[in-house]
């Protein structure tokens, strides 16, 4: 299936949701992620290789200009780059969630009675059944996905469509409508999945009316969503299910596991193996250009690029998703190793214990301006999660002197590793805050120069925090 890059019925949405750029005198921790994002986003918008879909008339239209992406963290912040904000019909995308619902709806035994579990090894419009059960291989071929929409409850196919539209909706945290055209332009082409179907309903493995089924998946397929919306509903199967935008509970955590492992193996038809050796994100792939992609417990990505390979994937959001899993160290067979909070104190100079040589006039001062010296503990390694931990929590620090003039403590000593992205956008963050006033110090023990650029480097918490200190002093005397 695949998916209209724009139509009259549908503009482009406001490009001002959330998780964009922060507010005015923060640190810019959004920016910061926005710009590696959009550094991505640059080193393949001018990848003009593929072919736009053809074979549904309406999706002939796509501009094959066009390229969005989004990033959708497990905290709820949102960013973006291109195309972001443009709809484009959901197509083959609608499988893993529509597949979430019926495992929600019937229980994983009875899904798996209907439609199987393993990689086809062949395209998305595969007509191969189990030779004993008649069972599709998958739910992420459209023989699978016509099945699993067939298990989806509903009293009549209106109801059942209402239930997939609504948790598409509550995926994406807001509702989402349909496509006429292209649901029409569907409707009149599908015959191969008519043929497809029917042969399932001959096996006995669609059990449902085919007319009426294939109906509910057409306008499923049409739904219309934009690569924003697509990182959210990643994200929300990253969260354990639930939408970390609106908060909702959308399906079970052991069912995000299920829809995720089945994504992992089938989600990219044909080059499934190679996706997976590549990227090592369970992903789904869809011929409107739209690709999703999960870092399971961090974010979610959604990107939109209408030409595509001969495989019926989208050449830029392939080759960016790629990019962006290398970067952030996010294959499935990387070891974890964070496994406690990135940051264990997080305080003020002015709620520090003082130091033993402070005269009174000293102590008394630092009560008043040591707001002026922010510290951060961190712990474990920082990848991009514990980054933009880190980014997000000195927005906003607090500036006690007319000046401006603040100090920052970055205490690494628990820090055990500190991977690509992560010191990419450490390095961006102390750019950015010594241009606003702000000096950077780290501290750590075993002189590792896990991040570059600061302003001075310490073995010892006490050295940091006297020499921010003196400086506080003095810079608070001339004031």
């Amino acid at each position: 299936m695949a998916g209209s890059p724009q139509s009259p019925s549908a503009a482009p949405r406001d490009p001002g949701a959330p998780g964009r750029p922060a507010h005015p005198g923060s640190t810019g921790a959004s920016d910061l992620i926005a710009d590696a994002l959009a550094a991505v986003h640059e080193a393949f918008r001018d990848l003009d290789e593929g072919t736009v879909a053809t074979y549904i008339p309406e999706l002939a239209t796509a501009d094959r200009a066009l390229f969005g992406v989004a990033l959708a963290g497990v905290t709820g912040s949102i960013y973006t780059a291109g195309d972001a904000d443009v709809p484009f019909t959901i197509q083959s995308l609608s499988k893993p969630f529509v597949f979430a619902l019926a495992l929600m709806d019937r229980g994983l035994a009875e899904v798996l009675a209907h439609v199987g579990a393993e990689p086809s090894g062949e395209g998305f419009s595969s007509i191969r059944l189990d030779p004993v059960t008649g069972r599709p291989p998958n739910p992420m071929v459209n023989a699978g996905a016509i099945v699993t929409t067939s298990l989806v409850h509903g009293a009549t196919e209106e109801e059942r469509f209402a239930r997939i539209l609504h948790v598409l909706g509550a995926f994406a945290g807001h509702p989402l409508e349909v496509d006429g055209r292209v649901y029409v332009s569907e409707s009149e082409t599908g015959d191969r999945n008519r043929a497809i179907a029917y042969l399932m309903h001959s096996t006995g493995a669609l059990a449902s009316d085919v007319e009426a089924t294939l109906d509910t998946y057409f306008r499923q397929c049409s739904v219309l969503v934009t690569a924003r919306d697509l990182a959210v509903m990643s994200a929300t199967l990253a969260n354990g299910g639930v939408n970390p935008v609106t908060g909702e509970h959308v399906v079970d955590e052991v069912v995000t596991e299920w829809v995720l492992s089945v994504m992992a193996t089938s989600g990219m038809y044909d080059y499934a193996g190679e996706w997976l050796l590549r990227a090592g994100l369970p992903a789904k792939s869809g011929v409107s250009g739209g690709l999703v992609s999960v870092g399971v417990g961090q974010f979610g990505l959604g990107l939109f690029s209408p030409p595509l390979d001969a495989r019926g994937n989208s050449v830029r959001s392939v080759a960016a998703a790629q990019e962006i899993s290398r970067q952030f160290d996010l294959h499935l067979m990387h070891r974890p190793d964070r496994d406690v909070p990135t940051l264990y104190r997080s305080t003020r100079a002015d709620r520090l214990r003082h130091l033993a040589h402070r005269t009174p006039a000293q102590i008394l001062r630092l009560r008043e301006v040591g707001s002026a010296i922010s510290v951060r503990a961190v712990q474990g390694t920082v990848e991009f999660a514990a980054a933009e931990t880190i980014l997000r929590s000195v927005d906003d620090l607090p500036s006690p002197l007319p000046s401006g003039e603040r100090w920052l403590i970055l205490d690494l000593h628990r820090t055990s590793r500190v991977v690509t992205l992560g010191a990419q956008l450490l390095r961006g963050l102390v750019s950015r805050l010594q241009g606003q006033g702000v000096h950077v110090v780290v501290v750590d023990p075993f002189e590792r120069r896990l991040l570059a650029g600061v302003d001075h480097e310490f073995t010892s918490f006490e050295h940091a925090q006297r020499w921010c200190e003196d400086r506080l002093l003095e810079a608070a005397r001339a004031v």
